[in-house]
């Protein structure tokens, strides 16, 4: 039996709040998707990741279809839930203010947090992991494979991000809506479906997260408004509109965590994100990669 020193135990933290980051990285970045387009935040994104989580059970676990078929058909029914939020909760708003948009979307997180309850009940769920649960080891650490997963799948989001960013059309009119929605306009780019797609994306993203993530630790119908607090706080901690701040906040905030539970009380691990949020806004204000005037959609 191998024997466990504390700086195995340190090594087994470390990767256990990179693995915690990795998805307060990705719904991060659904936060900075969504509000370079509309300045606003979509406290719904929580539950994009809850219902990617819970979606995928039903499919692959319930309804028996195998994973490669589960996947993308959940990224696809949760992309759709992403458009008819935009469609029913923000864009019949005449006139909206900033305000009254994120009211709007504290509003769909507890109608989506209710319909959700209706449907699969109170229980938490489970989903197989993607290549079993033989643990690999490395320098005392245990090293589930589904964190290996988690990870892989950041990595993939922000190759895919910055090549439709950086190289399409159409994201390149995304950003220009980022700028300036009133000039992208007059060139005749459509503001609402620019919004409409931002609001896609950031569901996408959201649904791998709640997918990769519930074989590690379960989901149920109420996991999202905490994930939405975490995602937040990895916002603020990398800066608002930053999405390299959103990465390296969500792996920061996680591993602040992960050593929190760890060295000095799990019962507070859920409290150290609210901590690491409060002293952010004190401290600087503008986030680690953020600057005092937030510039939009920086690259990655």
């Amino acid at each position: 039996m191998e024997k466990i020193t504390f700086a195995s135990q340190l090594m087994q933290y470390l990767i256990t709040g990179l693995t915690v980051g990795s998805i307060y990285a990705m719904v991060a970045i659904g936060f900075n998707i969504i509000y370079n387009v509309t300045e606003i935040i979509n406290f719904a994104q929580g539950e994009f990741v809850m219902l990617g989580g819970l979606i995928m059970v039903f499919l692959h676990v319930a309804a028996g279809l195998p994973l490669l078929a589960a996947f993308p058909l959940t990224i696809i029914l949760v992309t759709l839930a992403g458009m008819l939020l935009d469609r029913l909760a923000i864009s019949p708003i005449r006139q909206p203010s900033v305000l009254t948009l994120i009211i709007a979307t504290i509003g769909a997180s507890i109608i989506i947090k209710g319909i959700a309850m209706f449907i699969w009940g109170k229980d938490p769920f489970d989903l197989p992991a993607f290549s079993g649960r033989n643990p690999i080891h490395l320098m005392g650490a245990v090293i589930q494979p589904q964190y290996l997963w988690v990870g892989g799948f950041l990595i993939i989001i922000v190759i895919l991000l910055t090549f439709f960013f950086e190289k399409t059309i159409i994201g390149k009119a995304m950003s220009a809506c980022a700028e300036n929605p009133d000039a992208a306009s007059l060139v005749g780019i459509n503001v609402k479906h620019m919004i409409l797609l931002s609001f896609s994306l950031s569901a996408a993203i959201g649904a791998v997260a709640g997918i990769t993530i519930t074989p590690i630790s379960l989901m149920e119908y109420d996991r999202g408004a905490m994930l939405a607090i975490k995602g937040f706080g990895a916002v603020v901690l990398g800066g608002l509109g930053s999405f390299p701040g959103a990465i390296l906040g969500g792996l920061i905030l996680g591993t602040i965590e992960s050593f929190g539970a760890g060295l000095i009380h799990s019962g507070y691990k859920d409290a150290f994100a609210l901590i690491v949020l409060l002293a952010v806004l004190f401290i600087r204000p503008s986030g680690l990669l953020g600057s005092v005037e937030v510039s939009k959609f920086k690259r990655f």
